[in-house]
């Protein structure tokens, strides 16, 4: 067929099947385009997974060390909730103080010895050349993950995400690989930083291709699995391979879930543009200058105060979500963490603190979606609360990140289960994604970006 395009790099076999159609006539098996995925760019991208399973096993033994100094939690992190409810008041407290008066200081620093540099993917894969500062992201990543270990309301993947992105972007220069090739290994690298720490490859890649790329073809998703699958592998020197969340039950579908799921979704697109919003307006308006030496002592410190009552607003609210995941806690309880998580963490975030967003915006979908199931249960009794939280949590972070694909991976790999329940988490996770879109557009990584010309410290 003369209208058929050619594949660049061409494949091995010249001759074309007797229809004449070409290969390319298929959308996602097009060339490669501008980041030719050559032999040398191949090895950059197993470079990068090696680099940032090892990076994302140093950032988890910051926080797993920390957290065992501050509240003595044994083991690679397990227990973290536990061992918070179990501190006193005020043992639960200084932690977090310190955390402040640490990261403040810290922060403060680096941001003013680093002016002009960058040290978030989004921005530069956005916005830029892909090009991060080592110096500014491993202390960013540092203070960030310090500061989460004694108690911060933020998410533990954005450290191991910017660096693996960094390291992605210091082999890119040292390889001397092309402007293309960089951004798509700063996103392979980025994505396999969440994929290393959380064990979720697939969804690792899925986040790489559909959030930082949004291309979900094969010359992205090849070499944004290799690299997940890779990181993950290396990361298991240290973390386990085992589910995020384990001992999760296996809940099996009911109709009435199906029925729960599209007002559910609506609900849950809704409340997440607004959060996004939230997000979006606290991060314009953060603290910034010397007062940010001071701020995150103010917000870390009301966090202590709100977790006298509720000790679940520790860190990022994996706890929480697994409390939720089996069907651990009353309707009053799941309605105050639901709105109190999304308001502690959006504190942290206006002091000037550095963090993630992922596990946060989870913990407040699985809260929520069990806080609607326990008030659909009532009209209609018979499903676990377990199973109205985890379609809760796929359909949050699907909207929150405006990523639904990478969200429904993410809870499967996450939990090791809710295979039965897809259908309806399928339907929660769209309506919630689109009503979102439809809303506003933002996401909680696009609502951060700073406006063009901000290079305050």
């Amino acid at each position: 067929m003369g209208t058929a395009r050619q594949r660049q790099p061409a494949p091995l076999i010249k001759r074309r099947l007797p229809s004449g159609v070409g290969a390319m006539m298929q959308p996602n098996a097009t060339g490669d385009g501008q980041a030719r995925l050559t032999a040398k760019f191949w090895l950059m991208v197993a470079l990068t997974g090696v680099v940032t399973g090892l990076f994302g096993d140093l950032m988890m033994w910051i926080l797993f060390g920390v957290q065992h100094l501050a509240f003595g939690v044994e083991g690679t992190g397990g227990g973290f909730e536990a061992a918070v409810e179990r501190a006193s008041a005020w043992h639960r407290a200084i932690p977090l103080l310190i955390a402040g008066v640490f990261g403040g200081v810290a922060w403060y620093l680096l941001r003013r010895f680093t002016p002009g540099k960058k040290s978030e993917v989004d921005d530069v894969l956005w916005t830029g050349q892909g090009r991060l500062s080592f110096r500014r992201s491993l202390g960013t990543s540092v203070i960030s993950e310090i500061v989460i270990g004694l108690g911060a309301s933020l998410g533990r993947e954005s450290a191991p995400k910017l660096m693996g992105a960094v390291g992605g972007s210091l082999l890119a220069e040292w390889s001397r690989l092309s402007g293309a090739q960089r951004r798509l290994l700063v996103a392979c690298g980025g994505g396999a930083g969440l994929a290393c720490v959380y064990n979720v490859p697939l969804g690792g890649a899925l986040f790489t291709a559909e959030v930082l790329l949004g291309a979900v073809n094969l010359p992205v998703i090849l070499p944004a699995l290799a690299c997940s699958g890779i990181a993950t592998l290396t990361a298991w020197l240290y973390l386990p391979s085992h589910a995020t969340y384990a001992d999760i039950p296996s809940y099996p579908f009911a109709f009435r879930l199906l029925v729960w799921s599209a007002p559910a979704g609506v609900v849950i697109g809704v409340l997440a543009a607004g959060y996004v919003r939230l997000i979006g307006w606290i991060s314009h308006h953060r603290i910034t200058g010397w007062k940010s030496i001071f701020a995150p002592l103010v917000a870390f410190g009301l966090t202590a105060g709100l977790a006298v009552w509720f000790p679940q607003l520790y860190g990022n609210g994996k706890g929480m979500a697994h409390d939720a995941f089996v069907g651990v806690g009353g309707l009053g309880l799941l309605v105050a963490l639901s709105v109190l998580k999304p308001l502690v963490t959006v504190l942290c975030l206006g002091s000037g603190a550095s963090g993630g967003l992922f596990t946060p915006v989870l913990s407040t979908g699985a809260v929520l979606g069990a806080a609607l199931g326990l008030l659909f249960d009532r009209l209609w009794p018979g499903s676990p609360v377990g199973a109205y939280a985890m379609i809760g949590a796929a359909a949050m972070i699907g909207a929150g990140m405006q990523a639904p694909l990478a969200a429904l991976a993410l809870v499967l790999e996450l939990t090791h289960d809710g295979f039965s329940l897809m259908v309806p988490m399928v339907i929660a996770t769209v309506i919630a994604t689109a009503i979102t879109r439809w809303i506003d557009g933002y996401s909680i990584y696009s609502a951060r970006l700073s406006a063009p010309a901000d290079v305050t410290v």
